[in-house]
C-alpha cells in the first residue's frame, strides 16, 4: 500500500467505517448466546443442539484467523477486508433466513470463517492509513470497539430475541456491514497493499484447519460433555494434538508457510502475546463468573447483574480514546503495569466479597476494573507490534490475535467454569461435613424452622439448610478466583519490564 494519509472528515469515516466492520464481527461472538433456547425452540432441537449455533462460528473463525497474514498477501489488505465484510453480512442475512439447524449451523461456520481476518485486518488499515499524531487515537478507538462489543453482545441479542425474534441478531449486521465496505473500498479502493502470490501449502492448511477446529470444539463442548469423561473429548483432544504437531514440524520445513512463526524471535512479541493472553484469560473469567454467580446465587435479575458488572465498560467507553492518544508520552511498560495493578485492586477487593455484599460494592471493584482495561489492551499491542514493520504487520497481529482469543477467551471461559463448579462441590463437601445433628448449631437451626412452621418437615428443613450451604459454597470458589485472579496479575507485572522500549507512536 502506497504510504497516504488521510485527514479530516475522511480519515474519520474512514476510522468509523472499519470500527464497525470490526464491531459486528466481535459482536457475533456472543450476541447468540443468549439466544440459543429461543433458537433450540423454534427450529425443534434440545438446548445442548442448539449451542452448534455459537460452537461452528468460533470453530471456523479459529481456524482462519492464524492465515491472515497469507490471505491478506495472496488477494491484498482492502480487497479482503471489503470482500470479508461483504461475505459476512451475506451469511449474516442467510443465518436469519435458515430454517432448520443443520442450515444454520452451516451458515454459521461460513459467516465464521469469511470474518476470521477482521479484527487484525482492521488493526493493520488503522495502522497504516493514520498519520502518526492521530494513529494512537484510532488505535484507542478501534481498542474500545474490540472491548466493549462483546460486552454489548448478550444485551444487544437478548434485547432483540425477546422483542422480535432471533432472526434480528443476524439481520443488524446486514445495513452496518453494507456501510462499512462502501465506505471502505471508496476511500481506500487505490491505497491496495503489495500483493505476493506465494504458493498454497494445501497439506498444511488442512492440518491447520483439523487441529484448531477440533480444539476449538474441545473446548467449547468440553462442559456439556464432562471433560475426559466423554469419547468425544479425549478423541478431539488426541486429533487436535496430533494434527497441530505434524503441522507445527510440516510447517517449519516450507518456503512459503501458511503462518509465519519467526516473530517468535521477538522478545517484545513473545512476553506481550504472553501478557495480554494471561490478562484477557482472567478478564473474560470473570465476565463469565461474577454475572452467572449473581444471577443464580444472590437472586439478581439479568438486568440487575449486568448494571452491576456495567463499570467495567463504562469506564473504557470514556476513557481508551485518550489513553490511544497520549499513550505514546510514556513509558508503555509503566502503563501497562498500572494497568495489572488496577487489575490486582479490582480482584484483590472482590475476593473479600460476602453474600451480603451490596451492589454499591460490586460495582465499585468493576469500576477499579474498569480503570485497568482502559490501558491494557491499546499500550499492550503497541508494545507486542511495535517493533514490526508495517509489511508484516497484519501476519503478526493475526497470530497475536489467534493466540489472544483462542488461548484468553476460549480458553479461560472453559478453564473459569470449570474451577468455579469444581470448587464449589469441593466447599460443598467441606462444609456438609461440619453440618451434623450432633453440633448444637445445627439443632438449634432445626428448631427455629420449626418453632416458626410446625409443618416445616426435616426434608423441607434439610433442602432449605443445603440451598444455604451452596450459596457459601459459590461464594468461596468465586472468591477463589478472584484471589488467584489478583496474584496473577501481580505476578506478571515484572514481565512486562523484560521488554524493551518501544519507541513513541506520537
Amino acid at each position: 500500500m502506497t504510504q497516504t494519509y488521510f485527514t479530516g472528515g475522511r480519515l474519520l469515516l474512514l476510522n468509523v467505517a472499519i470500527g464497525l466492520g470490526t464491531f459486528i464481527q466481535v459482536l457475533d461472538t456472543s450476541i447468540a448466546n443468549v439466544a440459543v433456547p429461543y433458537i433450540a425452540g423454534n427450529l425443534g432441537v434440545s438446548a445442548d443442539q442448539g449451542t452448534w449455533v455459537i460452537t461452528s462460528f468460533s470453530a471456523s473463525n479459529a481456524v482462519v484467523l492464524p492465515l491472515t497474514g497469507w490471505l491478506s498477501s495472496y488477494f491484498g489488505r482492502v480487497r479482503l477486508f471489503v470482500s470479508s465484510i461483504l461475505l459476512f453480512t451475506l451469511m449474516s442475512f442467510l443465518c436469519g433466513l435458515a430454517i432448520s439447524l443443520p442450515m444454520l449451523v452451516v451458515f454459521r461456520v461460513l459467516q465464521g470463517a469469511v470474518a476470521g481476518s477482521l479484527i487484525p485486518l482492521s488493526q493493520s488499515l488503522i495502522v497504516v492509513c493514520n498519520p502518526p499524531e492521530k494513529k494512537g487515537g484510532a488505535l484507542g478507538f478501534w481498542g474500545l470497539v474490540v472491548i466493549i462489543a462483546p460486552v454489548l453482545g448478550p444485551i444487544i441479542g437478548g434485547y432483540l430475541t425477546y422483542n422480535y425474534s432471533w432472526p434480528w441478531i443476524f439481520y443488524l449486521n446486514v445495513p452496518i456491514g453494507i456501510f462499512s465496505a462502501l465506505v471502505v473500498w471508496v476511500i481506500l479502493k487505490d491505497q491496495e497493499s503489495h500483493i505476493v502470490r506465494t504458493p498454497i501449502d494445501v497439506l498444511g492448511l488442512a492440518l491447520l484447519a483439523i487441529g484448531v477446529g477440533a480444539l476449538q470444539i474441545m473446548l467449547d463442548k468440553g462442559k456439556d460433555l464432562d471433560w475426559f469423561e466423554s469419547p468425544a473429548i479425549i478423541t478431539l483432544t488426541i486429533v487436535s494434538g496430533m494434527a497441530l504437531l505434524y503441522f507445527f514440524i510440516w510447517n517449519a520445513f516450507q518456503k512459503s508457510p501458511v503462518v509465519d512463526f519467526s516473530f517468535l524471535k521477538n522478545r517484545n512479541f513473545v512476553l506481550g502475546t504472553v501478557a495480554t493472553t494471561v490478562g484477557f484469560l482472567l478478564y473474560f473469567a470473570s465476565t463469565v463468573t461474577l454475572p452467572l454467580w449473581l444471577q443464580t446465587e444472590q437472586n439478581y435479575t439479568a438486568s440487575w447483574a449486568g448494571v452491576a458488572v456495567a463499570p467495567i465498560g463504562l469506564v473504557p467507553l470514556i476513557a481508551m480514546p485518550f489513553v490511544g492518544k497520549y499513550m505514546g508520552r510514556f513509558d508503555l511498560r509503566l502503563v501497562i503495569a498500572l494497568s495489572f495493578f488496577f487489575f490486582f485492586l479490582g480482584f484483590y477487593y472482590q475476593a473479600l466479597f460476602t453474600t451480603d455484599v451490596t451492589l454499591g460494592h460490586i460495582m465499585w471493584t468493576r469500576f477499579l476494573q474498569g480503570f485497568g482495561i482502559s490501558i491494557f489492551f491499546i499500550p499492550l499491542t503497541q508494545l507486542t507490534l511495535g517493533q514490526i514493520p508495517e509489511e508484516r504487520y497484519v501476519s503478526a497481529s493475526g497470530l497475536f490475535n489467534f493466540i489472544r482469543i483462542l488461548v484468553g477467551s476460549g480458553f479461560g471461559t472453559s478453564l473459569s467454569i470449570e474451577l468455579w463448579t469444581r470448587r464449589e462441590i469441593f466447599h460443598h463437601g467441606r462444609l456438609t461435613e461440619a453440618l451434623t445433628h450432633y453440633r448444637e448449631v445445627v439443632g438449634q437451626f432445626y428448631q427455629q424452622f420449626r418453632s416458626f412452621n410446625p409443618q416445616f418437615t426435616t426434608p423441607v428443613i434439610d433442602r432449605v439448610l443445603d440451598s444455604q450451604v451452596e450459596q457459601q459454597a459459590f461464594m468461596l470458589s468465586t472468591n477463589e478466583l478472584a484471589a488467584l485472579s489478583a496474584l496473577l496479575f501481580l505476578l506478571v507485572i515484572p514481565l512486562i519490564f523484560f521488554c524493551k522500549r518501544v519507541k513513541k507512536t506520537s
